[in-house]
């Protein structure tokens, strides 16, 4: 039942995604999960407390379980309903983020288009979290297609994983989990210790989904090149595990290989520059023509995510 749920989920999101409507008069579970996670970081993150990591753990079981537990007894009460499963997909779907996450992308190639840097520069900073202010044309760019192959993962395939394994609930703890690692899973000093917990299971829990991201985007290549399929792969095999992120190599090294690019690499984040490997060995100048090709085989990626879904679905409701 969650795997056809899911499905559904799938294509309620990449047909009507989260409508601005709802977003303005209700919010967004990510925004009740942030809240709950700032309550708990005013309550708990002390820095004079010796108990600062253990205080971490503690709030990030708070974190999971009331969302998860909420989630739980709602999906269990709603399929007792004649048209329960359709709004237990209803809930799920506003958990995962193809739609937006497509949607923020574009917006950054029509700025660079339309506006010139600077617009791009502003609308970049939308979904990264560098200094927009330290790139150029081609860094705005990159930083466009870098949170496109990364959020593919966290936003899309990562959610629609645990879905499926485990039916809504399972999706609400891996979205509460990857928030909080967002929120407080810095490795500043005020979150060093605190976010801790917070920052290493949510390494643990995207593994399965970055893998499966770059299994899906080379087989998006593989749809109209399967040179730039074996390119993407060749390159996921190579520079994936040098990536300063568990995670996040997989994804970006096969969109830089699939796309001919060399993506990440020194980046400056609040005023600190970060080292990071280089994936791919292709071109550093890319434009808002590479952010439209990336968004290209971004759809085509989600189109055979949706199919190995239902494949998956079929087999199981036989």
């Amino acid at each position: 039942m969650s795997i056809a749920t899911t499905l559904l989920a799938l294509l309620i999101e990449a047909t009507a995604g989260y409508p601005e409507r709802v977003l303005r008069a209700i919010g967004h579970p990510v925004i009740w999960i942030g809240r709950l996670i700032s309550v708990l970081d005013r309550m708990l993150n002390r820095p004079d407390s010796a108990w600062r990591k253990a205080a971490g753990f503690l709030a990030l079981f708070v974190i999971i379980a009331v969302p998860a537990v909420a989630a739980c007894v709602i999906e269990r009460a709603l399929l007792l309903l004649p048209l329960g499963f359709a709004l237990v997909a209803l809930l799920a779907s506003t958990l995962i983020a193809q739609r937006s996450l497509y949607e923020h992308v574009e917006r950054v190639a029509d700025a660079l288009e339309n506006g010139g840097l600077e617009a791009g520069r502003a609308a970049v900073s939308q979904i990264v979290g560098r200094d927009p202010q330290s790139l150029d044309e081609a860094g705005v760019a990159r930083a466009a297609i870098e949170s496109l192959a990364e959020n593919f993962s966290d936003g899309v395939v990562a959610p629609v994983f645990w879905l499926g394994v485990g039916g809504l609930s399972f999706g609400v703890a891996y979205k509460a989990i990857n928030t909080a690692d967002s929120m407080i899973g810095h490795k500043n000093e005020k979150y060093r210790e605190f976010g801790y917990a917070s920052a290493r299971l949510d390494d643990l829990v995207n593994l399965p989904a970055s893998r499966l991201s770059a299994l899906l985007i080379a087989a998006a290549a593989a749809v109209t090149d399967r040179d730039a399929a074996w390119r993407a792969w060749e390159t996921v095999t190579r520079d994936a595990r040098k990536h300063r992120s568990p995670n996040a190599g997989w994804p970006e090294a096969a969109m830089a290989g699939a796309l001919g690019l060399s993506l990440a690499g020194p980046r400056a984040y609040g005023g600190i520059m970060v080292e990071d490997a280089f994936m791919g060995d292709g071109r550093r100048e890319a434009s808002a023509q590479d952010i439209r090709a990336a968004l290209a085989l971004y759809r085509r990626a989600a189109v055979i995510l949706i199919a190995l879904v239902a494949l998956i679905a079929i087999i199981a409701l036989r």
